[in-house]
């Protein structure tokens, strides 16, 4: 039990006490104990299911290739790849020259290819570190220079680091020499100049929003960096990267609901960038550079997005000529630009779709007053009811061959080559799933709930071909619905578990996600925000009225703003449910964005309002804040997970909520417990190192699967 420490919070005449704030202190030792004293009571409360852990982790692994190779792309001269072996928490960033006539590079007996080139050693690079990742990486436009930036601990700040990894005689030192790693504390987004003498990266502010793009010229004391864009309006982040053409660096700003783009010729690194329009609020636009044009994608004249091109200097949105325009049902979602087609992204009744779009005329050419030059859309269809189609890894402008990732509940993730001007389609690779799991066993389906207000909400949902629905399954439903990000069906191996014990597994596609298009989102945000919560319980209750699931065995999952879902559907609903699984979640939702001070805040205001201006949006947020609305009640079991270091949901709100749940709770606490575990060297998305990552969730499926009463 945490101590009591009375903190005073007073808004819009509203005085609020809060006991457990004092836990935001990081650097206090005490917080730091009680942290520990909590995982301690976690893995006590747990103990029991150390057999079921451990059986659990060896079905991830047994079912995993653990030796692998993914499918190399061709880019200059050279297959590039990532490749792990067995054992390795991290794997490699590789590549070998591509020779006439010569296949792709492939594992032979777990042996790297013949001339491989190791340009990231990351299981090297971790040793003996408690975490690591990369969060960008670049390789030159001569392929001579190689930058990745690195993070240590888990907060998403990364050191930048340049490395040679070219065929130059007249250098003495060896491939893979760091050249450069004078620039600390990145964020997202790399880009190098023509020449690459320059390379480019974003800084954040002491929000941790990313304001700034730097230049940085290889092998200079960062202290000469130049400054080339900052971002004063708090609601924008930045972000900066190269054109899939070469010939620009792309300088984007965003808030929720307005943007901005800046190019600049990668030859004239030193030059001043050049705004494609200025911002109008409201407004969202991206720029994909095409040859001799722009495409834009934007929603400045259609709800749903449209496709549209405009002059390659073109500085004003008056320029743009329509291509395409959302039909009912759609999203425009993107467009990704080749010499000769144009592939649009595209949401359709819910899923994922890919179209083409043929140009039409000569690539040299210029765009016509009639807005002409593409052919009509030509739709790529994959033969599942359910599933995600995207584009995969396509970095040859001038390539007629598309590349194709697709998923789904019951296929693992599939590679594809689609030639654009044949049809040919060409499965390249499926991501082998070993252990004698027959992927026929398993059965996916789409259900509808309604929600109170009448409206329709989709469930993706999948099971063992043998469950029947009789009301007696254990079942496991996920959500999210939060900043227009869509829950997209995908196939997961460490899931196989939980089927293969009986469950049924839901998804359930809730407003504020953006998976039919933009009202889905705008009926879950701001005033709207509540739908997200009530359309979950919906879901919930109709996968128990169909008979899909025992309504005494349901839990529930979601994490960061999903979290923010779990622990409000635990004050709405909690007899729905038997235990709730909150990942980083977002649960003291009003305390954090009443402080303008804190990471994300400002930019947080066009999705969830402004309580620190507006009373009635205080008042709003005060009636679903799940710390806030935590009352003398019975409630479902809780697991509430969480990292030390996450800088986008701090470890202070679940560890606050699971105190003041565990004040007030009046079921059983043995029976239904309430647990906090924190990783204390971690980020938001948790551990680092795949085995590591295999043993959280298996812990986590473990503690699920034991509350669903499917241990056996």
């Amino acid at each position: 039990m945490a101590r009591r420490v009375e903190t005073i919070r007073e808004h819009h005449g509203d005085r609020v006490v809060d006991p457990y704030e004092w836990l935001r202190d990081k650097g206090s030792p005490e917080v730091v104990a009680h942290l520990e004293a909590e995982n301690a009571y976690t893995e006590a409360m747990t103990a029991h299911l150390a057999p079921l852990t451990e059986q659990v982790y060896d079905e991830i692994r047994t079912r995993t290739q653990e030796t692998d190779l993914s499918v190399p792309s061709a880019y200059r001269g050279w297959w590039y790849y990532s490749r792990i072996s067995a054992g390795e928490q991290y794997g490699r960033e590789c590549r070998v020259p591509v020779r006439p006539g010569e296949l792709p590079p492939e594992l032979t007996d777990g042996a790297p290819p013949a001339g491989e080139q190791v340009l990231l050693d990351a299981e090297a690079l971790a040793a003996d570190a408690d975490f690591f990742g990369v969060g960008s990486s670049e390789i030159s436009h001569d392929g001579t220079l190689y930058a990745y930036a690195v993070d240590l601990t888990g907060d998403e700040v990364y050191d930048l680091v340049v490395t040679w990894v070219g065929d130059d005689p007249t250098r003495t030192g060896p491939v893979g020499e760091v050249v450069d790693d004078a620039v600390h504390k990145v964020g997202y987004g790399l880009a190098f100049s023509r020449d690459g003498r320059h390379v480019f990266y974003a800084r954040n502010d002491d929000a941790w929003r990313q304001f700034q793009v730097w230049r940085h010229e290889v092998g200079t004391p960062a202290d000469q960096d130049v400054l080339v864009h900052e971002e004063t309006d708090e609601r924008f982040w930045v972000g900066v990267g190269s054109s899939r053409d070469d010939a620009w660096i792309i300088i984007a700003a965003g808030s929720k609901d307005t943007s901005e783009t800046w190019l600049l010729p990668a030859d004239d690194p030193c030059g001043e960038p050049r705004c494609v329009a200025p911002r109008r609020e409201g407004v969202e636009y991206d720029a994909e550079p095409a040859g001799d044009r722009l495409l834009i994608t934007h929603n400045a004249t259609h709800e749903d997005f449209e496709l549209a091109q405009a002059p390659l200097g073109s500085t004003s949105a008056e320029d743009w000529q329509s291509l395409y325009a959302a039909a009912p049902g759609e999203r425009v979602v993107g467009v990704d630009a080749f010499q000769r087609h144009a592939v649009v992204s595209l949401r359709r009744d819910g899923l994922t779709a890919l179209a083409v779009m043929d140009r039409t005329d000569d690539p040299g050419g210029t765009v016509g007053p009639d807005g002409g030059g593409f052919g009509p859309m030509r739709p790529l269809v994959m033969d599942e009811e359910l599933g995600t189609i995207g584009v995969g890894d396509n970095p040859d402008y001038a390539s007629h061959v598309l590349r194709i990732g697709f998923t789904s509940l019951v296929t693992p993730r599939s590679v594809y080559d689609v030639d654009l001007v044949t049809g040919e389609r060409t499965l390249l690779r499926q991501t082998p799933v070993l252990g004698g799991v027959d992927l026929g066993d398993y059965v996916q389906h789409r259900e509808w709930a309604t929600a109170a207000d009448g409206t329709r909400i989709p469930i993706s949902v999948v099971h063992r071909k043998d469950v029947v629905a009789d009301g007696t399954a254990p079942g496991l439903v996920y959500g999210y619905g939060s900043y227009e990000a869509s829950m997209d069906p995908w196939f997961s191996v460490a899931r196989l578990s939980l089927l293969d014990r009986g469950f049924v597994w839901a998804l359930a596609h809730v407003r504020g996600g953006g998976e039919m298009g933009r009202q889905w989102y705008l009926q879950g945000r701001m005033q709207h925000k509540r739908n997200t919560f009530t359309d979950f319980v919906a879901c919930a209750e109709h996968l128990v009225d169909a008979g899909w699931v025992a309504p005494d065995r349901l839990v529930a999952e979601g994490g960061s703003a999903g979290g923010l879902l779990m622990g409000a559907v635990a004050n709405l609903a909690p007899d729905r449910f038997r235990a709730i699984h909150a990942q980083v979640p977002f649960v003291d939702a009003l305390t954090t964005i009443l402080d303008p001070s804190l990471p994300l805040t400002v930019g947080e205001w066009e999705e969830w309002g402004n309580p620190l201006a507006d009373p009635q949006v205080y008042a709003y947020m005060k009636g679903y804040s799940p710390y806030d609305n935590v009352a003398a009640r019975p409630y479902p079991a809780i697991l509430a997970t969480t990292s030390l270091n996450d800088s986008r949901v701090y470890y202070v709100e679940p560890a606050k909520w699971v105190a003041r749940l565990r004040e007030l709770a009046t079921n059983d606490l043995t029976t239904r417990p309430i647990l906090l575990k924190t990783e204390m060297v971690a980020g938001h998305g948790g551990v680092s190192g795949r085995y590591h990552a295999w043993r959280e969730a298996a812990f986590e499926y473990a503690w699920l699967i034991d509350q669903a009463g499917a241990s056996s």
